[in-house]
């Protein structure tokens, strides 16, 4: 081996680029020495390139995120093509594999974005990747260091020139649900004989009363927020039960029980399996002047031992107990895992809490906290009787009264089977509805007059 290297270092060294060599035929001549390079080391020039060990599309209202996962950091350029309008992103000292060829698979008919991807060897030493677009858009592309099981990540997050308003959506499809007849069924005269149950057959179920409406007749909204999603799966239980698929599936279904309501509606931060970070979750609900906040998860702790429902508030001052800290750090993490560009200002989190309107908001919150965890004790143990405290990122509205509910633990064996069950999904939506409504009673919505004087 020291024989071949003592001949190869002279061609080596004296492989530079002649200054009249054509610019074309430049990176032709970097690579044959590379190869070179690789000889004289005993390692094959492509042994050095990188290795793209997995690549995801994640496609959403809001945005659509391609995300690539590698062993080191990639060198990445990206431009935009107009006429048709496309994408453009080339990667340095890539290995053009299957990771990479698997990607225009991944783009999906309805993603509304990216009409698809075409992947390719632009030059020795370049992969470059073609985004043919459906509309005008607005790229944004950052790394991401290793965190937990993921290695080093490039994001491209493609959004819209025009981001989606939640409010105008929300409002479209309030008129959409006044357009449709309500479904009417007929409640039996009041002194009516209940008709005999023939033997082995179960008594039919008597009608539920109607809530009262509370006092203020305006359409009260309830922001609902399922817990991570897209990249960030949130805990995870021993038989691979994803925290970001039960906490959207409770959440589903506590917005139809909203939704049923004639003088409320949901609306919830994320409707499928994409992520959405945390300001961007706050703001939404800021967005459409929501009353409540309200935040499902599933605890998870290092003993499997752990079990219990819990409710959650904002602390001004410090985590009420070792544990509600560990968990905010936990929660608070989600940004990291699921990928949030740092470069990006954010305007909720970073601001400090605030003064009366804050503190009132914190007040509230603890008071519809108990008021759900009262009604969560009947459908299974509560970790603690009472609501804990800690600076949570998602609970920062300042004006909005915000909980974060912990439904059970997914680390827990047992638990993981109830969140697993839509029978107990559904005990839990009616719960945290049930909780909702209960506090409504006692505290009524501000009327409209107050919302348009208030600042």
């Amino acid at each position: 081996m020291s024989r071949q290297a003592d001949i190869l270092r002279p061609v080596i060294r004296r492989a530079a680029l002649p200054l009249h060599a054509p610019r074309f035929f430049r990176p032709l001549l970097q690579f044959f020495k590379a190869c070179l390079a690789g000889l004289l080391l005993g390692v094959p020039a492509w042994a050095a390139e990188i290795q793209v060990t997995s690549t995801r599309v994640w496609p959403a209202p809001d945005y659509t995120r391609v995300t690539i996962e590698s062993q080191q950091p990639v060198k990445h350029t990206l431009f935009r093509l107009d006429n048709p309008d496309r994408l453009v992103l080339d990667l340095e000292d890539v290995a053009l594999g299957a990771s990479l060829n698997d990607i225009p698979g991944k783009i999906s008919v309805e993603d509304p974005y990216i009409k698809g991807v075409r992947v390719g060897r632009f030059k020795p030493g370049t992969v470059r990747l073609v985004f043919d677009l459906k509309a005008k858009i607005r790229p944004e592309v950052f790394s991401l260091a290793p965190i937990g099981e993921y290695g080093h990540r490039l994001v491209l997050d493609v959004y819209p020139l025009e981001p989606p308003d939640p409010l105008l959506a929300f409002l479209r499809n309030r008129e959409h649900r006044h357009a449709e007849p309500p479904a009417v069924t007929p409640a039996p005269a009041p002194d009516a004989p209940v008709p005999p149950v023939a033997k082995g057959e179960a008594p039919a179920a008597k009608p539920a009363p109607r809530a009262a409406r509370p006092p203020s007749e305006r359409l009260i909204t309830i922001v609902i927020d399922p817990g991570h999603g897209g990249e960030d799966p949130g805990a995870v239980g021993r038989r691979g039960t994803l925290e970001k698929n039960v906490t959207l599936a409770i959440s589903q279904k506590l917005k139809e029980r909203i939704d049923n309501e004639p003088n409320m509606r949901a609306v919830l931060t994320r409707d499928g399996d994409f992520f959405i970070p945390l300001h961007r979750r706050v703001a939404k609900a800021r967005q459409v002047r929501a009353d409540l906040f309200v935040s499902i998860h599933a605890d998870a702790f290092i003993k499997p031992s752990a079990n219990g429902s819990s409710v959650f508030a904002l602390s001004e001052r410090g985590a009420t107990s070792a544990a509600a800290s560990w968990l905010a750090k936990r929660e608070n993490d989600a940004d990291l895992i699921g990928g949030v560009n740092l470069g990006i200002q954010d305007p909720y989190l970073k601001q400090t809490l605030l003064d009366l309107s804050q503190t009132a908001s914190i007040n509230d919150s603890l008071k519809l906290g108990r008021a759900v965890l009262q009604e969560m004790g009947g459908i299974n143990r509560l970790h603690k009787n009472y609501v804990e405290q800690a600076g949570f990122a998602v609970l920062k509205a300042p004006d909005i009264p915000s909980i974060l509910i912990e439904t059970a633990f997914i680390s827990n064996p047992d638990e993981e089977l109830k969140l697993r069950n839509p029978a107990y999904q559904n005990r839990m939506a009616d719960a945290i509805f049930t909780g909702i409504k209960r506090y409504f009673s006692k505290n009524p919505p501000l009327a409209p007059a107050q919302i348009a004087a208030s600042p």
